[in-house]
């Protein structure tokens, strides 16, 4: 078992090498470093490693199981975090999950939009969000169907306190890099039909997409923001 020493040198030799994977990723998408943010998916380790992460100088991190979230957001509430929540999200555990969250990357339903905005209208603020796409096509997955969107967007545009920033997928499980880069690249197809007609209220800049295996790929395909977690931490 490493030391609490080797491993906080160990975080930061990762974070360095896959800022520098961003980075090269980026420069053969034409863009420079700084067009893609690193979220750090923290939802396998314990509070007292995630605080070493954020000392290492990552302080984007996501979360995506609500009882672990909160626990974990009480206990470093010392330290300076922006809050991702990146699974799916009940709308019975929104009440208390939404007042540490600075974007929510699986808005999956209006359901859960409308809920969303009314529990972000009661603490008089505006919630950032991605709406999660299905665009593999996976029954188990959730998130909107691409042909849903076009449809579904003017009514998301008129909820208040609700403010989108783009789209979020996850690529299918089978298929390896091939399919993975098929699938990102049909996000950001999709993202750039519906910017054509989109609503003045919706913006659709973001495309959350890529964690540990694919990132790399996501980023050649038109990521803005990637999601890694057990590249991060391995020991």
């Amino acid at each position: 078992m490493l030391s609490s020493a080797e491993t906080a040198a160990r975080l930061r030799d990762n974070l360095a090498r896959i800022r520098e994977q961003i980075a090269t990723a980026a420069r053969r998408s034409g863009r420079p470093a700084g067009a893609v943010e690193l979220v750090g998916v923290t939802k396998y380790v314990d509070a007292a490693v995630t605080r070493m992460l954020v000392e290492a100088g990552l302080t984007d991190l996501g979360e995506s199981r609500p009882q672990q979230f909160w626990e974990k957001a009480a206990a470093l509430e010392d330290l300076y975090i922006r809050w991702h929540f990146v699974g799916h999200l009940q709308r019975n555990k929104l009440r208390r999950t939404l007042p540490f969250i600075t974007l929510l990357h699986s808005a999956d339903s209006l359901r859960l939009l409308e809920s969303l905005s009314a529990e972000a209208g009661a603490l008089d603020r505006t919630i950032d969000v991605l709406l999660e796409v299905n665009i593999s096509g996976d029954a188990a997955k959730h998130g909107w169907q691409p042909a849903q969107l076009a449809g579904a967007l003017p009514q998301i545009g008129n909820l208040p306190h609700i403010q989108v920033r783009g789209l979020m997928t996850l690529a299918a499980l089978d298929g390896g890099l091939d399919r993975a880069r098929r699938d990102f690249a049909a996000l950001r197809e999709l993202r750039d039909s519906l910017a054509v007609d989109c609503p003045p209220a919706i913006e659709l800049h973001e495309l959350s997409m890529g964690m540990s295996d694919d990132f790399t790929v996501a980023i050649e395909e038109g990521a803005t923001i990637v999601r890694v977690g057990s590249a991060l931490f391995a020991w």
